[in-house]
């Protein structure tokens, strides 16, 4: 849920990178963070066990502008992609205002992507939440490599009905890490304009 915070006329929304491990997140956030302006942003903070990490930062858009005079704030966080990492991923859901999905578009990963997928849906639905009732966005990433599954299949198996937006990306190069955020900031500021209505 969007914190509003009405003293400074900021909100601060929760966006959460959600996937398979080794599937692209960190490289995302990392792409962002390089990218961000010094003065628009937090800390990149790494929160790591022995085999657990977990990253985040936040950040003052500067090009989105402000919803009824209230300023945005963004709050990115990576979900571990471990699926014995399932209580970590639940506590980082908690409070989410909108997700990036970053599928792994290699073959041999398409098992893990598809598990992580519906694991997702699996802990939103523990909070109440269904993957339609949060804005969601899919990030079909790697797709720079040789091995990877044609668009037409992917989306087949992870949104047959195009019920949700999608990127080809290459995140290790900031191919589509952007253009996915974006969009993702946009419906997000959509639902909590509504709610400020």
């Amino acid at each position: 849920m969007a914190l509003i915070n009405r003293a400074s006329h900021e909100i601060g929304c929760k966006i959460v990178y959600y996937g398979p491990g080794l599937g692209g997140k960190t490289t995302n956030l990392k792409q962002i963070y390089q990218k961000v302006s010094p003065d628009a942003k937090g800390q990149l903070i790494s929160l790591a066990t022995e085999m657990d990490r977990t990253l985040f930062f936040d950040f003052m858009p500067l090009d989105l502008g402000s919803i009824q005079g209230y300023r945005t704030k963004f709050h990115l966080y990576t979900v571990p992609g471990q699926v014995f990492y399932n209580a970590s991923r639940k506590l980082v859901l908690r409070g989410v205002d909108g997700v990036v999905f970053v599928a792994d578009s290699q073959e041999e990963r398409q098992a893990d992507t598809s598990d992580s997928f519906r694991n997702l849906g699996e802990n939103l639905a523990e909070m109440g939440l269904t993957i339609h009732s949060v804005p969601v966005i899919l990030q079909y990433n790697k797709r720079d490599l040789p091995n990877i599954v044609p668009m037409e299949a992917l989306q087949a198996s992870l949104n047959p009905d195009n019920r949700f937006q999608c990127f080809e990306a290459v995140a290790s190069s900031g191919i589509g890490v952007f253009e996915t955020l974006k969009a993702l900031a946009v419906q997000v500021l959509a639902n909590v304009g509504k709610k400020l209505a």
